[in-house]
């Protein structure tokens, strides 16, 4: 069986479960080490029960726990070489470089990384899959590409970035700069722009559709909702949003 978990999910911090067997996995970790302790107790994940880390980026609201959480319990971590090496400074009790465009497997977790437009060194989002069921993670991403539609055809349960409503973004208390980045082709997805991804995949076999990383300043979960909703063409009440405080708890993939 194949679940996975959200610690929480946003611009002040992201973490990801993923277990199958007796394998789980954190995907990334933008938390404080105490903060990150206390949010997998919440889930009934002890640290130490951790097989392994997986870094998508570099950026801090992705991985500035890793280091420390790492090194407290020993966990090696998985993560590009560029993105490796944009945390130089940073101590890991063990680092394994992931090829973008190579499979690998941790224990009993099988996992396809996959390149993304994003404005970071080298960053990549990932399917995991127990050998039956698929599940796809895909946030912090400017555009779409084709490869990203074709990792994500045919899956089990999907996570998906709906970061902001571009209405809100281009009224709102952001420096055009900073609007600029987020709206960008590196930047991040709007409601509209997952919407458009969800019409381009086959869903027919979806078990779960998990919203992510929604902004707290230039969006609404109405919005993210309504957009996942017109994407799937489902009910609102089959979504689930994971937030920044709570993140969302196990969801079983069968």
């Amino acid at each position: 069986m194949l679940r996975f978990a959200s610690l929480g999910s946003g611009s002040k911090g992201n973490g990801t479960l993923i277990e199958s067997g007796k394998t789980r996995i954190l995907l990334d970790c933008g938390f404080t080490l105490g903060e990150t302790e206390r949010r997998l107790h919440r889930l009934g994940c002890p640290p130490q029960s951790l097989t392994a880390i997986l870094v998508t980026h570099e950026h801090s609201d992705h991985a500035a726990g890793v280091g420390r959480l790492s090194r407290r319990y020993n966990l090696p971590v998985w993560l590009t070489v560029g993105t490796h090496h944009s945390m130089r400074d940073t101590q890991f009790a063990s680092a394994h470089f992931i090829n973008v465009h190579q499979e690998l497997d941790v224990h009993d977790l099988h996992i396809t990384p996959f390149p993304v437009p994003h404005d970071a060194r080298e960053p990549c989002q990932f399917v995991f899959s127990d050998g039956n069921r698929r599940l796809g993670i895909l946030t912090d991403v400017g555009s779409h590409t084709p490869l990203i539609i074709q990792m994500l055809q045919r899956l089990d349960a999907l996570m998906l970035e709906c970061n902001y409503d571009a209405n809100m973004l281009a009224n709102g208390p952001y420096p055009p700069s900073l609007k600029a980045r987020v709206a960008g082709r590196y930047g991040h997805l709007d409601n509209k722009q997952s919407t458009y991804l969800l019409e381009q995949i086959d869903l027919g076999g979806l078990q779960h559709l998990i919203g992510m990383h929604l902004s707290e300043n230039n969006n609404l979960p109405e919005y993210a909702h309504q957009a996942l909703c017109n994407g799937a063409g489902c009910e609102q009440g089959w979504i689930q949003l994971a937030n920044q405080r709570d993140g969302i708890g196990w969801c079983e993939v069968c």
